[in-house]
């Protein structure tokens, strides 16, 4: 196998490097102008630098550098030093994004907002800069959320990181031998509850649930891509017939499997078969053809890698 050159390779750390750094703006974005100025509490170190903001003035994105940096020197003391340099990188680059991004700074540089009184509101006695007020709360939470996982799904995918929950969910994980889903919500759901205790506002932590549930599913997108590829699963009598059609018409490849019926008591071969979601219609009218009383189930397939296919898994190791 031929690896990749010298010039391969920094070419591909620079392509990452400005992709981490595309990410970031949308990171920014969304926390800057939607969420941070309403206190919608995404969870994170973004929910924690609301609450600290309070007492020291600080920018969010200055706490959030402060905030992280302990928890990257815990994590390399107890996890190992698997928060490779791309991810204190994309920590700190989003962490600044989310400063250089705010309304008030972006009015001073001359680049957007050049009327500031359109931005600028006043909730319950303090000043905030957004890009819409707070009677469009619901509108607010959505695009932030977007923006946001937008943003954190680009960082994924060119191995990047933003710090913060990552590693108190690995710690979690290494240690109470929790899922890494279960650890997060864990973690985000103490935070939102914290925010909101904090600003003694219940409402926060609806906005702060909803938040965190529509950034998790447009982070996947966004780092992951839509399911692109399905899995069939076919169970009939006539699977010979179907796997000779799948053969001719969708030159896709068959894996059998064993079955036992749970009613009948008597085996039956399972056909498993992966394409892409145009083939699936193709696919159901071989077998509807062929065996009207077929079952059949499809699924989303998130990765394959195999002839046909090109793997999307992301990797967030710096020696790749």
């Amino acid at each position: 196998m031929k690896k990749p050159t010298k010039i391969k390779k920094i070419r591909r750390e620079v392509a990452h490097l400005v992709g981490i750094l595309f990410g970031s703006v949308f990171f920014a974005m969304g926390y800057s102008w939607f969420l941070l100025p309403h206190n919608i509490a995404p969870g994170g170190v973004g929910g924690i630098s609301q609450i600290l903001a309070q007492f020291t003035g600080l920018p969010n994105g200055v706490l959030m550098i402060l905030i992280n940096i302990p928890l990257f020197i815990v994590a390399i003391l107890l996890v190992g030093k698997q928060f490779g340099a791309k991810s204190i990188y994309g920590m700190l680059v989003s962490a600044t994004m989310t400063d250089l991004m705010s309304i008030p700074m972006l009015n001073r540089m001359g680049i957007i907002f050049h009327d500031l009184s359109k931005h600028t509101f006043v909730v319950d006695g303090r000043t905030i800069y957004a890009m819409f007020g707070p009677e469009d709360m619901l509108l607010s939470a959505v695009a932030g959320s977007v923006l946001l996982g937008i943003g954190l799904g680009v960082i994924f995918r060119f191995r990047g990181s933003t710090g913060g929950t990552d590693i108190p969910v690995a710690l979690i994980k290494q240690k109470s031998g929790l899922s890494i889903g279960n650890a997060y919500y864990i973690v985000e759901t103490g935070i939102i509850i914290l925010v909101a205790a904090f600003f003694k506002d219940p409402k926060i932590l609806i906005w702060g649930s909803m938040n965190l549930f529509i950034a998790s599913r447009v982070t996947d997108l966004a780092s992951e891509g839509m399911p692109y590829v399905k899995g069939v699963f076919i169970i009939s009598q006539h699977s010979d017939e179907i796997k000779e059609e799948i053969y001719h018409k969708l030159n896709r490849g068959i894996t059998y499997f064993k079955g036992m019926g749970g009613y009948a008591k008597k085996e039956v071969d399972i056909l498993f078969c992966v394409m892409s979601r145009g083939q699936v219609p193709v696919l159901t009218d071989i077998v509807k053809d062929i065996d009207r009383n077929a079952f059949m189930i499809v699924t989303d397939v998130y990765d394959v890698l195999g002839y046909g296919f090109k793997s999307r898994k992301l990797d967030l190791r710096d020696d790749k």
